[in-house]
């Protein structure tokens, strides 16, 4: 894992800098990274569940905010002009429903009938909320957003179904509404968030075993806030069995070249 000064050394970088890097190897969660622009959530389905995908997204969209779709086979979107197989720090590759392997590029594994599916990322709005004076307390530490599984259903559509996943970050509790209306001005890439205290409430039963992504602390004087996540897609592929299907390792997103504003 990069250490906790990464963040300040990779926020400059463009999104063609960050995935050159990738491409060459590199393998980290991508907060802080290339502050700016808007960072992405892949998954990569069939052809023929694309259109049951593109519903679920439509039916969920705080948690699926579809920011580009591709045409099947292809390995770059119009708004991410890399390639889809390389260009993201790590994938996860599913058959029949199950995670079967975490790899570096899935340049063996990408099917000419696989649709990419861009959906935005909370990660971009998180300089947003440092320069209002709110702490990010995953970036603070190097280490990656906590993500959990929740009680809540999404709603349903074609095959697919599955829980809401959300991401958790630590607030101030004088500092929550300014959260609130600063995520709030970025619904593409998840907006306000989903719920605030209470994990329990979400049927979240241990704050320190998040499902994906590391524990952060939550100090006193804190308030945990939850935000709708992009792994969402990738629960739904789990829970309804898909045969085959590629995500993005939680965290280790795509740089896309759209900016935040």
């Amino acid at each position: 894992m990069e250490d906790a000064a990464a963040p300040l050394r990779e926020r400059t970088l463009t999104p063609a800098q960050a995935r050159a890097r990738f491409r060459a190897g590199e393998r980290t969660p991508t907060a802080g990274w290339c502050e700016g622009w808007i960072q992405a959530n892949l998954i990569a389905v069939p052809e023929r569940l694309a259109g049951d995908l593109r519903l679920f997204a439509e039916r969920n969209p705080q948690a699926c905010p579809v920011l580009d779709v591709g045409e099947p086979g292809a390995t770059s979107t119009r708004i991410f002009p890399g390639d889809l197989r390389t260009d993201l720090p790590g994938y996860r590759i599913y058959r029949e429903g199950e995670p079967v392997a975490d790899a570096g590029d899935v340049v063996e594994h990408w099917r000419p009938d696989l649709v990419a599916f861009l959906i935005g990322c909370s990660f971009t709005f998180e300089a947003a909320l440092i320069r209002a004076g709110v702490p990010v307390r995953h970036v603070e530490l190097g280490t990656n957003v906590p993500m959990y599984r929740t009680a809540v259903a999404c709603e349903p559509a074609g095959v697919l179904r599955g829980p809401l996943v959300v991401s958790m970050r630590p607030v101030p509790e004088r500092l929550v509404a300014t959260a609130v209306e600063v995520s709030g001005r970025y619904p593409d890439v998840h907006g306000a968030p989903v719920h605030i205290g209470d994990p329990a409430v979400l049927g979240i039963a241990d704050l320190s075993h998040p499902d994906h992504g590391d524990s952060v602390p939550v100090r006193p004087g804190e308030v945990p806030v939850f935000w709708a996540c992009g792994v969402t897609p990738q629960e739904a592929v789990m829970a309804s069995g898909v045969d085959y299907a590629i995500g993005h390792l939680p965290g280790h997103m795509a740089i896309t070249d759209l900016r935040e504003t």
